[in-house]
């Protein structure tokens, strides 16, 4: 196979990570519209197109194999190709978790709200912020910007912690709202799960770089 071909071939499955990544944000992006504005058709949406992620995912994990089989790559090309893999992976799981969140939005139907939603669509913003990050730092290759996302997960982390404290005592103070209380936290898990998985991004395009795999640790960095 000429090189030119394999050098196509690589440059298409960085374009593939991005298209994912695309459609994953857009995924989490309408589930949070649906949760503000209580719309249970975009809701829907989500839900029936949660199958073109999980597609996509398919094709790329169908070209890596075909990749590593035809040109047996080494080196830094094949630790990039086996990153490919692990991040398509973990952007379908993203997917699964807006497709998550729409579904709750359609199980509250016009069930009352048991507090203002503030702290989730912060959430919300940050998760897709490290999201987008995460991509574009392992397109670049930029082991600095990776470090830079896993850094942020301690936000996630924080505001799902009291999102989850005041919702259980919202609870305590009120039973008759421990079920929609748990739709809201079902909801936040969603999004802390959304960050981690960004997490794991970055953590690849460390690996891919520079050979080590990291557990991102903020305190060292």
């Amino acid at each position: 196979m000429p090189r030119q071909v394999y050098l196509k071939q690589l440059s298409q499955l960085q374009d593939t990570v991005l298209e994912m990544g695309s459609m994953v944000d857009r995924a989490v992006d309408r589930s949070m519209a649906a949760l503000l504005d209580r719309d249970a058709s975009l809701a829907q949406t989500v839900v029936e197109n949660d199958h073109a992620i999980n597609a996509l995912n398919f094709s790329c994990q169908n070209e890596v194999i075909a990749l590593i089989t035809q040109q047996a790559p080494v080196a830094r090309d094949l630790r990039l190709v086996v990153s490919v893999s692990a991040i398509m992976t973990d952007l379908e799981r993203m997917g699964d978790h807006a497709e998550g969140i729409a579904r709750i939005v359609i199980m509250m139907q016009d069930e009352p709200l048991v507090k203002p939603l503030i702290d989730i669509p912060i959430m919300a913003g940050h998760a897709r912020e490290m999201l987008r990050d995460a991509i574009q730092a392992f397109v670049e290759q930029d082991v600095d910007a990776a470090y830079r996302v896993g850094a942020r997960d301690d936000e996630v982390d924080g505001l799902y912690d009291r999102i989850y404290r005041d919702l259980i005592q919202v609870m305590i103070g009120d039973p008759s709202t421990i079920e929609p209380s748990t739709h809201l936290l079902w909801v936040a898990h969603n999004l802390e799960r959304i960050a981690d998985r960004a997490t794991n991004i970055a953590e690849r395009t460390v690996y891919s770089a520079t050979g080590n795999l990291p557990q991102m640790d903020v305190s060292s960095y």
